[in-house]
């Protein structure tokens, strides 16, 4: 069983994607019915996906948060 990539940090973008796992609403909708070889497909899909948002999403500078 290929465990889901799900990071408990959910929050959809305008193009309906996850920040936090990188599939998309229908992907995480359809999670439960995949075959493994479906969701082996989606992960890696979903990694490609956060692959490209990373130099979109805002970064916490850990200094400043301290201060």
């Amino acid at each position: 069983m290929v465990e889901s990539p799900c990071k408990k940090l959910c929050a959809l973008n305008s193009a309906d994607i996850c920040s936090g796992c990188g599939r998309t609403r229908e992907e995480i909708g359809n999670w439960m019915m995949m075959s493994d070889e479906g969701r082996v497909r989606v992960k890696k899909l979903a990694e490609r996906r956060l692959a490209a948002l990373a130099p979109q999403m805002p970064t916490i500078d850990s200094k400043a948060a301290h201060a």
